[in-house]
C-alpha cells in the first residue's frame, strides 16, 4: 500500500481549500428540495461564509515558487476543468425540477438567483482563468461557460479590450473615480458588447477579413448563447427559459461588481498622442485574504493577474503597499458595499486620493482623469 509523504501531503493541504467551490452543489440542491429559508443558502455560502473565513484566516502574503513545473499545478487546474459539467449538470437538474415544482414563485427565483450567484461567483471566474490558457479545449471551457450566462462576449471585450487599455478611457470597464457601481453597471451593459465587436472587427481588418468571415467569433458567442436558450427552453419549458435568463442576469451582474472593484479610479499615465505607460501592479486593486481567494481562485491577486495575464492562478503573486494599492476586505464584502455608492466612496474615494500621492506625485490636476480623460500633466511629453 502506498503511503502519501510528508511533501504530498502538505500539498494536498495546499489544493484543498480551492475545490470547497464544489460545495455550492449540495447548498443548490438542499435549496431545491427544501424550499423555505434553504433558498437563500447560496449568497450566505459564497457571500457570507467566505468573509467570516476571511476575519478567521486573515490575509496570506506567501507567494507560490514560479518554477513549479506544470505538471505541479495540475490538480489546481483540473478544479476549473471539470467546472462547466458541473455547472451545467446542476443547472439543468433546475430548470427540469423547479418549473413544476410547487415551490412558489419567490423560491423559484431565489434558487435562480442562487444558481446566478455560483455561475457568476465561480462559473464566470473559472472562464476568465480558461480563456487566458493557449490550449484549445480550456478554451472552449471557457466559451461554454460563458454561453451558460449569455455574456459570450466577454472574451473578445476582456482580451482585446480591457488587458490592452485598463486604467484609460478606451476601457469600459475601468470604473471611474466617484462613480456609483450602479450607474457603472448601465454603462457596462451598453457599451461593453460593442467595444467587444469593434475589437474583433479591427482584429479582422488587420487580417484582411471581413466580420462576416467564419473567423468572426460572435458567430461562434451567437450559436452557443442560442443553443443554450434552446436547452433551457426544452428542458424547462417557457417558465424555465424565463428563470435561465434571470440567472445570466443575475451572473452578469456578479461579474460587474468584480469589475467595478478591481481597478476603481485607477489610471495609467498618458505619454500624448493615445499612447500609455505600460500596465503595472499599480494600476489593480490587490487583496490577500486566504478565504475569498480560495473562492475566487486568486482573482484578487489582480495586480499580478493584470502584470502577468498567462500566469495560472497557483502562482498569482501578491504585492505589498508600496507596489500595489490593497483593499480593505476582500471582493465578497466589498461587493455588498459597491452597492451602496455613498458608503463606497467614503471607504475608497480617500484611498484613491493616496494612490494618487503615492504613485504620480506630479500630477496636480485630476480633474480630466476623474471625467475618464487621461492627459499628461504638465511638462509631460
Amino acid at each position: 500500500m502506498s503511503v502519501i509523504s510528508a511533501e504530498q501531503m502538505a500539498s494536498l493541504k495546499q489544493v484543498a481549500p480551492f475545490w470547497l467551490s464544489l460545495g455550492t452543489l449540495p447548498v443548490a440542491l438542499f435549496g431545491m428540495a427544501h424550499g423555505g429559508w434553504a433558498v437563500g443558502l447560496m449568497p450566505l455560502y459564497t457571500w457570507g461564509l467566505y468573509s467570516f473565513l476571511d476575519l478567521v484566516f486573515g490575509e496570506n502574503p506567501d507567494n507560490a515558487d514560479l518554477q513549479t513545473p506544470e505538471e505541479g499545478l495540475f490538480w489546481y487546474t483540473l478544479v476549473t476543468l471539470i467546472w462547466f459539467p458541473v455547472q451545467f449538470t446542476i443547472l439543468l437538474v433546475m430548470l427540469w425540477y423547479v418549473p413544476q415544482s410547487a415551490l412558489s414563485w419567490p423560491e423559484k427565483l431565489a434558487l435562480f438567483a442562487g444558481q446566478g450567484i455560483m455561475s457568476g461567483t465561480i462559473g464566470i471566474v473559472y472562464a476568465h482563468e480558461l480563456m487566458h490558457q493557449s490550449n484549445r479545449l480550456e478554451r472552449w471551457l471557457a466559451d461554454l461557460l460563458l454561453a451558460t450566462v449569455l455574456y459570450s462576449h466577454f472574451r473578445s471585450e476582456h482580451l482585446r479590450v480591457h488587458h490592452l487599455y485598463v486604467g484609460t478611457p478606451r476601457d469600459t470597464v475601468t470604473a471611474r473615480y466617484g462613480e456609483g457601481f450602479h450607474a457603472f453597471f448601465a454603462r457596462v451593459l451598453r457599451q461593453s458588447p460593442i467595444s467587444a465587436w469593434r475589437a474583433e472587427a479591427s482584429m479582422l481588418r488587420r487580417k484582411g477579413k471581413s466580420m462576416t468571415s467564419a473567423a468572426n467569433p460572435f458567430w461562434l458567442y451567437g450559436a452557443l448563447q442560442v443553443g443554450m436558450l434552446m436547452i433551457a427552453l426544452w428542458v424547462g419549458g417557457w417558465a424555465g427559459l424565463g428563470l435561465f435568463v434571470f440567472q445570466a442576469l443575475v451572473a452578469i451582474w456578479q461579474l460587474e461588481i468584480t469589475n467595478y472593484i478591481e481597478h476603481y479610479g485607477l489610471t495609467r499615465r498618458h505619454l500624448g498622442e493615445g499612447r500609455y505607460e505600460h500596465v503595472l501592479p499599480q494600476h489593480s486593486w490587490n487583496a490577500n485574504h486566504r478565504a475569498s481567494n480560495w473562492l475566487l481562485i486568486n482573482l484578487q491577486r489582480h495586480s499580478d493577474h493584470h502584470y502577468k495575464p498567462d500566469r495560472r492562478f497557483p502562482l498569482l503573486q501578491t504585492y505589498g503597499p508600496e507596489d500595489a494599492p490593497q483593499l480593505p476586505y476582500g471582493y465578497p464584502i466589498m461587493g455588498v458595499m459597491a452597492l451602496f455608492p455613498r458608503k463606497w466612496r467614503s471607504v475608497m474615494n480617500r484611498r484613491v486620493r493616496e494612490w494618487r500621492r503615492q504613485f504620480y506625485p506630479d500630477v496636480v490636476d485630476w480633474t480630466e482623469y476623474n471625467e475618464g480623460r487621461t492627459p499628461s500633466p504638465k511638462g509631460a511629453p
